[in-house]
């Protein structure tokens, strides 16, 4: 009852011209009332006569473009209306257009948006080719559909990537263990010696392998949050497809159009390469210090400081080498 006297009202209130609610209402002295820019429109199009009389769109009655006035009863209404239509779950519940009250039976495919037969004659629709809901709605739950199995192949990508980041990370703490433990045993023998030296290459390792993890770690986030955006996608999706043909057709195209531009970034891997080092000859160095020849110990780089932007790469020292 109270949406038919909404009806009722907003019939009153639109512009018979652009058929919009009025904007800066003017009244003729026939009664009739019409958006300021439209009659003002109207008299440039259809002036008669020399002494630049009109005729009202509605009755045909002339009048005088002075004798315009500014009808405030109407404008206030249509202020209030548009209030109304900014509150409410009353309004959206029922399957009527917002703007002008009527059913909403079409489908602007331009837009991508359900209309009714106001919106169809506006100026905004007026030129847009349009379909009945039931037209549509068969071809566009295909679509959608179609949009649907393709967030759901991604979200099945971004599924594997996770397995893939979780079982890289897991390799590269293992690698990284047997490294420590391998430097760790080839210096046992000589500590007293190369102790300092043993822990610069440790801490080499410790950067190489926090480096590494560190990247891997963005590139789980950065796929948590591409599925989080997949995720929504298709609760949308379904949502609209478990509902009704207003709620499907709704913005489908703009939806659609999000997948398309939606690119998944794959995670960068780092290989993992049997690394070479090594060391001086550290038996024959401990043998020249006990002898007191004192000869320095002379360790050359083993790897490189690893960022997550560089691929590791093995740095060969000379002498003895110990596979790692």
């Amino acid at each position: 009852m109270a949406l038919a006297i909404l009806v009722d009202v907003k019939e009153e209130v639109t512009c018979p011209i652009c058929l919009e609610l009025l904007t800066e209402p003017q009244s003729l002295d026939c009664g009739h009332s019409f958006c300021q820019s439209c009659i003002t429109a109207n008299h440039t199009k259809l002036t008669v006569g020399q002494e630049g009389e009109s005729c009202c769109p509605v009755c045909r009655v002339s009048y005088q473009p002075g004798s315009l006035r500014p009808n405030r009863h109407l404008a206030n209404i249509v202020e209030r209306l548009r209030v109304a239509n900014l509150s409410p779950e009353e309004g959206q519940k029922v399957d009527c257009c917002a703007r002008h009250g009527e059913k909403l039976l079409l489908f602007c495919k331009q837009d991508g948006k359900v209309i009714c037969w106001l919106c169809e004659r506006s100026q905004e629709h007026r030129d847009h080719q349009t379909f009945l809901l039931e037209e549509v709605a068969q071809e566009y739950q295909e679509k959608l559909q179609v949009t649907l199995d393709e967030l759901m192949k991604k979200q099945q990508t971004i599924e594997k990537w996770k397995v893939d980041i979780h079982e890289e990370r897991t390799s590269w703490k293992n690698q990284t263990q047997q490294d420590k433990k391998a430097v760790q045993a080839e210096f046992a023998r000589l500590r007293g010696i190369v102790d300092s030296e043993e822990q610069t290459e440790l801490q080499k390792l410790e950067k190489e392998e926090g480096d590494v993890l560190h990247s891997l770690k963005e590139s789980e986030n950065e796929l948590a949050q591409q599925s989080q955006v997949v995720k929504d996608l298709i609760s949308d999706l379904e949502h609209r497809l478990e509902g009704s043909a207003i709620e499907m057709l709704q913005d489908a195209n703009d939806i659609m159009k999000r997948n398309e531009i939606l690119i998944l970034n794959k995670p960068k891997m780092f290989p993992k390469k049997k690394r070479v080092f090594r060391a001086p000859d550290l038996k024959r160095n401990a043998e020249s210090v006990q002898r007191g020849k004192k000869s320095p110990v002379r360790l050359g780089r083993r790897f490189p400081s690893v960022s997550p932007s560089t691929v590791v790469n093995p740095t060969v020292f000379l002498d003895s080498p110990c596979l790692l």
